[in-house]
């Protein structure tokens, strides 16, 4: 191969990686939606695969009102209103859980977290999800920025748990996201049932991992490497 050649097909092929690398750091965030055991399983093993290590909180001794404290964050009504709490085990949850009844605009009347470290990591438990209303969605927010769609129902049967064999007074489910792309102070949840009631918290898992720890390439990206590559081999033939 001569020299011309060699600088040709190194070039491309570094370009080739670059443009791979980049979709990897921007990929879209990962997000849950399982059972409780298996989604907690998942976002575990997600996070401790990225080299950090997961938090918990499991939520006791609460009464109703519009926030919350636990010392390393605050949970509050986005809107600032009122909320009921549910006891420990009610449809299977692990912790107490906080009612959201879902308006419009569906983004203010959800629950908000608020860290006092930044994290990039965050998974808990939602009840008495679609069970009316459909379809009904849930939404993930990290610092008021773009929205992560988590998961929707357009029949009860939809929920992880009711399709994994549960029912009526079980049916909570695991929800989370990653988004490694930075790290963040609030992440917002909510739903946009409007007119079904849902609860969330349950036992609370966050974590700060590396940013791009966990991120692969999209399918774009890999497309379009495979394109270059492809390119390479017409590149090489055509000067053989």
């Amino acid at each position: 191969m001569n020299m011309v050649k060699s600088k040709t097909l190194k070039s491309a092929f570094i370009g080739a990686t670059a443009l791979a690398a980049s979709f990897s750091v921007s990929a879209t965030p990962v997000t849950f939606f399982d059972t409780i055991a298996g989604g907690q399983s998942q976002f575990s093993s997600t996070v401790t695969g990225a080299g950090a290590t997961v938090n918990s909180v499991t939520l006791a001794g609460l009464t109703g009102g519009n926030s919350w404290d636990f010392g390393d964050f605050e949970i509050s009504n986005t809107d600032g209103g009122y909320a009921s709490i549910s006891s420990a085990g009610v449809n299977t949850s692990t912790g107490q859980m906080i009612g959201i009844n879902p308006q419009n605009p569906a983004p203010q009347s959800g629950i908000t977290f608020t860290f006092d470290t930044a994290v990039n990591a965050l998974g808990f438990e939602v009840g008495d999800w679609g069970t009316c209303c459909t379809p009904s969605s849930l939404y993930i927010a990290f610092d008021g920025g773009s929205t992560n769609l988590v998961g929707t129902a357009n029949s009860y049967s939809d929920n992880p748990t009711v399709a994994a064999g549960g029912g009526y007074g079980n049916d909570t489910i695991f929800v989370g996201a990653i988004d490694d792309a930075d790290t963040f102070t609030t992440v917002t949840f909510y739903g946009d049932g409007f007119g079904e009631f849902l609860t969330a918290g349950g036992t609370i898992l966050w974590a700060d991992v590396d940013i791009g720890s966990v991120s692969v390439p999209e399918p774009g990206s890999l497309a379009l490497l495979g394109l270059g590559l492809a390119g390479l081999g017409f590149t090489r033939r055509r000067k053989a």
